[in-house]
């Protein structure tokens, strides 16, 4: 009888935990708790300000009563706390129920309030999924990135060379050049100092067309094309094991229909052979 009642617990924990309006409801809750972080950074009531002080504390109990919700209705313990997101999760709960007043983890504590808001991408699937591509993706953008670095220095190098007695606020240094050159990749009034350093060199139009063609378009275009191809391949291999999943669930279907007409042609020959004697 406890069996059955504490198996009928469990079934009604994990509808709920997989329902959609308590989704939507844990999506509204992360939502007031970024709320009542931005309206901590206002100067408030002493009324107000602590009717958000309770909230806060509200929001986090309910984080956790959420947070073991969804462990005691995980079928596979081991694979919740393996899963990194579910460990993220259990860091930031786990982190805002640190005291923020009178301690010296205050800061801490406060980030950790903050980084809740990022809860919304464990919770949410197509969050979980474009934050995956972006990750499996920073190896290759990191090879992107550093071929960057090695063309900015290059133009640096040249810029200081030739731009120095221009202007030596933008050109002293290959290190000042170089912020000088990310101020053109960002279109920052770029045109300014490419005007500045045409009264010298009417000329030089060319160093910056042709550094913004590498920089803006070629890099630029790179790194998108390198996310969509990670996103294009994750894409496939979700379908992938999603038919492979349906394909074992087709399989144990059938395996288990052919045991029931195994069992009923069992039972009809032992009724027929019953018959005949």
């Amino acid at each position: 009888m406890e069996t059955s009642r504490s198996g009928s617990w469990f079934t009604v924990m994990k509808r709920i935990e997989r329902s959609a309006w308590f989704q939507g409801f844990i999506i509204s809750i992360i939502v007031v708790a970024a709320l009542t972080v931005g309206a901590k950074t206002y100067s408030l009531p002493y009324g107000i300000d602590i009717a958000i002080n309770y909230l806060d504390n509200f929001i986090t109990v309910f984080f956790l009563v959420e947070l073991s919700l969804r462990f005691i209705a995980c079928d596979d313990k081991r694979r919740f706390l393996k899963d990194p997101w579910n460990l993220f999760d259990t860091v930031i709960v786990l982190g805002s129920l640190v005291p923020i007043s009178e301690t010296e983890m205050i800061l801490v504590a406060r980030l950790l309030r903050v980084f809740r808001v990022l809860r919304l991408v464990s919770i949410i699937p197509d969050l979980r999924f474009l934050i995956n591509a972006l990750l499996k993706a920073i190896p290759k953008m990191g090879y992107i990135a550093l071929l960057m670095f090695i063309i900015f220095y290059i133009f640096a190098a040249v810029g200081s060379i030739f731009f120095h007695h221009v202007n030596e606020a933008l050109w002293g240094d290959i290190a000042i050049s170089m912020l000088t050159l990310f101020r053109v990749a960002t279109f920052e009034d770029w045109t300014d100092v490419m005007y500045e350093t045409m009264e010298v060199y009417p000329f030089s139009w060319i160093f910056y067309i042709i550094f913004i063609f590498l920089t803006a378009f070629v890099f630029l275009n790179m790194m998108v094309g390198v996310v969509l191809d990670v996103m294009t391949r994750e894409t496939a291999e979700e379908e992938h094991e999603n038919q492979e999943n349906h394909h074992q669930a087709l399989v144990t279907q059938i395996s288990a229909l052919q045991a029931q007409v195994a069992r009923l042609a069992d039972k009809i020959d032992a009724q027929q052979s019953s018959t005949k004697k």
